[in-house]
């Protein structure tokens, strides 16, 4: 009886020994298990190839909402409508010309033709992002409706979609005031190379001397753009109905001028 206590004691300290051993290396494999960000590559015509690193864990709706975009063909064969020489290239507007965004349907298989907006993750915004505008990084760009009212904070915040940026220049002005999600690890060169594009004033802009030179002559075009995530699923960004400036402006305003 002694021994059958003893042997009963000694497998229930190796069960024991067992069971912490198998805990405590999955919280070892969980604390040291690398996890990749998502690299973006965008190939664009005539230019070369472009390869971003994002960051999720800063801003997780704008990359989500890049992911899916990207991965459903939404930037392919985009422009790259606005450029300024040290400051940034910016592209993904679907009529090519910085006046549109994507649709719920360009998101995702059951989404409308209504366009749609994301939060922006930024400090302003009570999002806690500390990414700096450096040279390279990526950015959503959003509306600027605080030029008409210092009211539409909230509306201006939250107004990016589809559209992003990429710095040519460190711009520590929007720290704080735009989301940046991703950053260029490779071809640099590249964006360079865009930013060195003949520009003019938009064809539907006044002639004086604010405005600005911004539009390619000979635009860009990504011949391809898509985010390999590393066997993570990121989901789909929470949206939000854009803002209505047009009704906005008519109510306060009674009107457009001409």
């Amino acid at each position: 009886m002694k021994n059958l206590k003893t042997i009963l004691w000694v497998v229930a300290c190796i069960v024991l020994l067992a069971l912490i051993g198998v805990v405590g290396f999955g919280y070892y494999r969980k604390a040291t298990m690398e996890v990749k960000n998502p690299i973006a590559t965008m190939e664009v015509e005539n230019f070369g190839t472009i390869k971003m690193e994002l960051y999720p864990d800063k801003a997780p709706e704008a990359v989500a909402n890049f992911i899916a975009l990207a991965n459903r063909g939404y930037y392919n064969d985009k422009k790259f409508h606005r450029i300024v020489k040290d400051f940034m290239i910016q592209t993904g507007s679907k009529d090519g010309e910085g006046k549109s965004n994507a649709t719920l349907g360009d998101l995702k298989d059951d989404g409308g033709d209504e366009e749609y907006t994301i939060k922006g993750e930024f400090i302003a915004n009570n999002v806690e992002n500390n990414i700096k505008f450096e040279e390279g990084v990526l950015g959503v760009a959003r509306g600027d409706y605080t030029q008409y009212s210092s009211q539409l904070k909230e509306e201006s915040y939250n107004s990016g979609s589809s559209q992003f940026f990429i710095m040519t220049k460190t711009t520590p002005s929007l720290d704080g005031l735009y989301t940046p999600f991703g950053k260029v690890i490779e071809g640099l060169d590249v964006v360079h190379k865009i930013e060195e594009v003949e520009v003019k004033a938009a064809d539907d802009s006044e002639e004086s001397s604010n405005s600005e030179v911004s539009t390619p002559v000979d635009p860009p075009v990504i011949k391809s753009l898509s985010v390999e995530t590393n066997g993570i699923d990121y989901g789909l960004p929470k949206t939000s109905e854009p803002f209505d400036f047009m009704t906005w402006y008519y109510q306060n305003y009674g009107g457009l001028t001409e």
